[in-house]
């Protein structure tokens, strides 16, 4: 076109309208035709035109286009579509080539290793140990029919929670134990026999009371069908901690040997099974006369718990417990007796201690109080610390974990204390330092698990507030030199609180300006506050970079989180806690763990110590234990603090691989293994292969221990010795116990 205007346009399309560009020409000149209407169609059927070709038509030109198009439609040439053939291949340079080799052999790398790691996780799958069965017909003759202790065998951590060995306290052999005692307990609430007789030897129990004892055609049935016995009736049971029916029952279906005999009025029933399967029964007159009440023996099943043995700290403890909240039972305990006659109010001052004993570094300010109802009970006291610590019961049952009448308690001691001093103080201010002990029966106990660990039941909350409340105003009125200490200790804490709370202020501004990362950190998918898929959550502590490599690489990244520390950490003891804050690796702890704000907020369900089995690695788990203790006791005293066992030797032939966790498990495994046996000592966690270490974090395999306390008024004592300035009974002991270089096992 050349910028011209033609005398005669092509015609336009539908599309175009007048200013609108026309249809492109192609590379030859649009030639002007008054032939045929065939050309037309000829010309309206010709190919697009190329863009580089488009040119934008004058209006004037647009309008003489317009009429053109009704007078004699343009003939356009075939086109050519020259974009193929005008392309050129551009050879490749040799950088370009190589970087493209490069990069397919990485790819080709990665899927490799993603195919082995994924073999590797599919290996580690406990149903892939199994046998493969072939699919068979879905038929009348494939459902199968357990008896109610054929299920508790299958399942029984639907019935008590956890198996264990015996080294944790909530241990499934304690628990059984439990379910026994608490039926002689439950006699004993209701008016029925004082005394209790407990032996625990040899893996053996045996449980005497002296309550109104079984009824004799129901023995049987009592302790082999579920859903079966008189706990159901509240005219005869009103507040039991065995409500369910089951206990005795899973006593009986996870023991090899469990026998049970009623005495009533001079005639007994005694029935022996084992694994749950009735043995031997038989029920007649009594030659000697016995009193009334109901004999228990047990030996709980290694085929379902492996090898185990009962600690008997553990078991103690327990028996101190049943008599707190029993007020004038007798609990003897292989000849040793436990009785208490103040209840909660003896449970606390023995935790505590007195606060007239000069060696307690921590007694309470004042004499512990109390408040006995029928219902409710109480005992509270404060301590010059700041971590308030709780023992709840539900008719008899340790509530580890709480639960609606712990929550209920603690806003009625709140409401109590604002009331009497008619000020609103801080909720803190009021609990900090605060060590407490309720009791609460309850007539339909709701826990939230078969353990009892957790009470659920809402309705009661209001009647606990309200009596907690009134309890406590009217003890303080009765006490008012304790109250003058309280207050005193309230204005304490508000001091401590603001201080405190400058500091945390200051961290977090530092915190915002630095980066909100933690560096050594390297989490989990899934926490404590996700719910079921939180419970086994844990947080392995390690020291340096060489022993969370490794873990990493053996973790299960969806519950298994690592923090790794620079070194061994400062020794808090007997710094305030708001140099924590000041503290970049403890403060960086802290916010992994979720509580650098409140210890409610903790993310992980384990916190688990991994270091090293040296004397470096002992000083660093000292000095966390020192940490967790002095500032985080709660942690501890709920079950959350453990350490990491793992093996000190390796021992290996040609056909077979045992590591040991002792030097007697060594020596078995080198005896058992003979001449060819080949010896590693393990002397740091860096030294074990990932592939290696993987066996000994899995939860099957795992072995963990609990770091527990016997009494409160022990830390301080425990923390100063260890932790505190050098003392001379410090030396006298590290020098009479200190290992010469001939006694160390390397």
């Amino acid at each position: 076109m050349g910028g011209k205007t033609e005398k005669k346009a092509a015609p336009a399309s539908k599309e175009t309208g007048a200013g609108k560009a026309a249809p492109a020409a192609t590379k030859s000149s649009v030639k002007q035709s008054t032939k045929t209407a065939t050309a037309a169609k000829t010309a309206a059927k010709a190919p697009a035109k190329t863009t580089a070709a488009m040119k934008i038509v004058p209006k004037a030109a647009a309008k003489t286009s317009a009429k053109a198009t009704k007078a004699s439609p343009a003939k356009a040439e075939p086109e050519k579509f020259s974009a193929w053939s005008n392309a050129k291949t551009v050879k490749k340079s040799k950088k370009e080539v190589e970087a493209e080799k490069k990069t397919a052999a990485r790819m080709a790398k990665s899927a490799e290793e993603s195919e082995k790691k994924l073999a590797a996780a599919k290996q580690i799958d406990p149903a892939s140990q199994r046998e493969k069965k072939e699919v068979q017909d879905y038929g009348d003759d494939k459902i199968k029919h357990l008896d109610a202790l054929e299920h508790i065998r299958l399942r029984s951590g639907m019935y008590i929670g956890r198996l264990g060995n015996g080294s944790n306290e909530n241990d499934g052999i304690y628990v059984l134990m439990k379910e026994v005692i608490d039926n002689s307990i439950d006699e004993f609430i209701v008016g029925f026999g004082k005394q209790i007789e407990v032996s625990v030897a040899d893996g053996r129990v045996k449980v005497r009371d002296y309550g109104r004892g079984i009824p004799l055609g129901k023995v049987v049935e009592c302790v082999s069908q579920i859903n079966t016995g008189a706990k159901y009736n509240d005219d005869v049971f009103q507040f039991s901690v065995g409500m369910n029916g089951v206990g005795t029952k899973a006593v009986n279906a996870l023991s090899s040997y469990f026998r049970v005999v009623s005495v009533r009025d001079g005639k007994c029933t005694d029935a022996v099974f084992e694994k749950g399967k009735l043995v031997s029964q038989k029920t007649g007159s009594l030659k000697n006369p016995q009193k009334n009440g109901t004999y228990f023996e047990f030996v709980p099943d290694e085929e379902i718990f492996g090898k185990y043995s009962f600690n008997m700290e553990f078991v103690e403890s327990r028996m101190w417990n049943y008599a707190f909240l029993n007020p004038g039972l007798t609990i003897k305990l292989n000849g040793q007796e436990y009785k208490s006659d103040n209840g909660l109010l003896d449970l606390l001052s023995k935790e505590l201690g007195s606060s007239k004993d000069k060696e307690n570094l921590e007694p309470p300010l004042y004499d512990v109080g109390s408040y006995s109802g029928e219902h409710l009970k109480f005992a509270f006291s404060h301590v010059s610390g700041v971590n308030e610590i709780y023992f709840s019961f539900v008719n008899g049952q340790y509530t580890s974990d709480g639960g609606t009448h712990l929550n209920a308690f603690k806003e009625g001691f709140i409401k109590g204390i604002r009331e009497f001093y008619g000020e609103n103080f801080d909720i803190d201010d009021i609990r900090f330092g605060l060590r407490a002990a309720v009791l609460v029966k309850i007539k339909d106990p709701i826990f939230e698990s078969q353990t009892k660990n957790k009470l659920g039941n809402t309705d009661i909350k209001q009647w606990i507030v309200a009596e907690t409340q009134s309890g406590l105003d009217a003890w303080l009125h009765k006490n008012p030199k304790a109250a003058e200490k309280i207050k005193d200790k309230i204005k304490a804490n508000e001091k401590y609180r603001t201080d405190l709370s400058k500091v945390k202020k200051e961290a977090k501004e530092l915190d915002r300006k630095t980066s909100v990362r933690i560096e050594k950190l390297k989490d989990c998918h899934y926490h404590l506050q996700d719910g079921e898929k939180g419970e086994n959550s844990m947080i392995f502590i390690t020291e340096g970079q060489s022993a969370s490599g490794t873990m990493t690489h053996s973790r299960n990244a969806d519950y298994q989180a690592i923090f790794s520390l620079r070194g061994k950490p400062e020794n808090m003891y007997g710094k305030r806690q708001s140099e924590i804050y000041k503290n970049a690796e403890l403060y960086m702890l802290m916010k992994a763990l979720g509580i650098e704000q409140n210890v409610e907020d903790l993310r992980y369900s384990k916190i688990v110590i991994a270091t090293d089995a040296d004397n470096d690695g002992f000083h660093i788990r000292n000095l966390l234990l020192t940490f967790f203790l002095g500032y985080f006791e709660e942690l501890v005293l709920q079950h959350h603090v453990y350490i990491l066992e793992t093996p000190l030797f390796r021992c290996r032939n040609k056909k077979e691989k045992v590591y040991c966790y002792s030097e007697e498990e060594r020596d078995a495994a080198q005896k058992k293994l003979g001449a060819g046996c080949e010896t590693t000592r393990f002397k740091g966690l860096g030294e074990i292969s990932g592939a290696e270490f993987k066996d000994f974090i899995q939860p099957e395999t795992i072995r963990l221990t609990p770091v527990e306390i016997s009494q409160l008024k022990v830390i301080p004592k425990l923390l100063e010795f260890y932790m505190g300035k050098n003392t001379p009974e410090r030396r006298t002991f590290i020098e009479k116990n200190l290992l010469t270089n001939d006694q160390i096992d390397a």
